[in-house]
C-alpha cells in the first residue's frame, strides 16, 4: 500500500502568505523526478504556523494539483483527538489518499491515551492512517505494543513513520506486527530497509527525489552495494539539512536551488550564516550550486 520515496513537502510562502503557485510547481518537479507520492502539512510544511483554514486549503490544493497521480498523503495530527478527528475527516471528504496521524506533542498522554486517540481517529474515517512517531518533537514515543494492539483492532491503521532512531524499536514493530514501516529520517533510511522497511518520508527528497528513489529501489530489490554507494553520497546532505530545526535548511536550500520556498513563518527564523555556508558547501559538491 506505502512503498517507496514519500518527500515531506514544504509549504511556500510569498509576502506571508501560503504561495499555491509555488505549491504547485514544487509538485509537479517531484511527480517528475518519480516519487511515489507527496506529504502535505508534515513538520517540513511548518504545519504549526498554518491557520486552520490555511492547513485545510492546502491540503485541498494538493488533491487538485497531484490530480491522482502519485498518492497523497495528508498531515492531519493535533494534540486534541477532538481537532485530529477533523482534521482527517476534512482530507477524506477532499480525497487524500492517507492521513499522516503524529504523536499528540507536549500534553504527553499515556501508552493507553495514546491508543484511545488513534481509536478515536479510526473510527471516524475509513482512509489508511499512517502513524507519526517522533519522540524528540513531541515527548512521547508510542511503544511497538501499542502499536500492535492498534493494528489489530482496526484495519486503516496500516503504517508507521518511525522517526525514533532506536533501530531496536523498528525490529520489534516489523517482527510483532503487520504494520507498514516507512523510516522518518534520510539518513536511517538504508537501515530501515535493511530491516524490513518499505520506504521513507523524506525530506532530502525535496533537493534529490530521483536520487532517494534510486536508493529506495536499489535497497528493495536487495541490491544493497548501488544503495549504499547512493547512501553516502546524500549523507552530507541529510547531515546538512538537520543542522538547525526542520525545515530551516531544507527551505534555504530549495530558495538557493531558485525552487519556491519563500520565508519562514516566526518563530522559525533565517539560518545562520555559518551553516548556511556549510550547505552551500554541500549542493556545491553534488553539483546543484556552481
Amino acid at each position: 500500500m506505502f512503498k517507496g520515496v514519500y518527500p515531506a513537502i514544504v509549504t511556500p510562502f510569498k509576502a506571508g502568505e501560503v504561495d499555491y503557485q509555488g505549491l504547485e510547481e514544487n509538485i509537479n518537479f517531484l511527480i517528475d523526478n518519480g516519487v511515489d507520492g507527496i506529504v502535505v502539512v508534515g513538520t517540513t510544511g511548518e504545519s504549526p504556523t498554518l491557520t486552520y483554514e490555511e492547513h485545510k486549503k492546502v491540503v485541498e490544493k494538493a488533491v487538485e494539483f497531484v490530480d491522482g497521480r502519485v498518492q497523497v498523503i495528508a498531515g492531519a495530527g493535533s494534540n486534541s483527538t477532538r481537532e485530529a478527528i477533523d482534521l482527517s475527516v476534512f482530507a477524506e471528504d477532499v480525497g487524500a489518499d492517507a492521513i499522516l496521524s503524529i504523536t499528540p506533542y507536549y500534553n504527553k498522554p499515556t501508552q493507553e491515551g495514546l491508543k484511545k486517540h488513534y481509536s478515536e481517529i479510526a473510527k471516524a474515517v475509513n482512509l489508511p492512517i499512517i502513524i507519526y512517531n517522533l519522540p524528540s518533537r513531541t515527548g512521547v514515543n508510542i511503544e511497538p505494543r501499542t502499536l500492535k494492539e492498534l493494528s489489530e483492532e482496526f484495519d486503516n491503521i496500516v503504517a508507521i513513520k518511525e522517526a525514533n532512531p532506536n533501530l531496536s524499536q523498528v525490529s520489534e514493530i516489523i517482527l510483532n506486527t503487520d504494520l507498514i514501516v516507512l523510516s522518518g529520517n534520510d539518513e536511517l533510511t538504508l537501515p530501515i530497509l535493511a530491516l524490513g522497511g518499505k520506504g521513507v518520508i523524506s525530506v532530502v527528497a525535496n533537493i534529490l527525489p530521483k536520487e532517494m528513489k534510486d536508493l529506495v529501489s536499489y535497497a528493495l530489490n536487495n541490491n544493497y552495494d548501488k544503495a549504499r554507494e547512493i547512501h553516502y553520497k546524500l549523507y552530507p546532505l541529510m547531515k546538512a539539512l538537520f543542522l538547525e530545526t526542520n525545515p530551516i535548511p531544507v527551505k534555504t536550500a530549495l530558495n538557493l536551488l531558485g525552487k519556491p520556498a519563500g520565508e519562514l513563518r516566526p518563530p522559525l527564523c533565517e539560518m545562520s550564516e555559518e551553516n548556511k555556508k556549510i550547505l552551500e558547501d554541500v549542493l556545491k559538491s553534488l553539483g546543484l550550486l556552481g
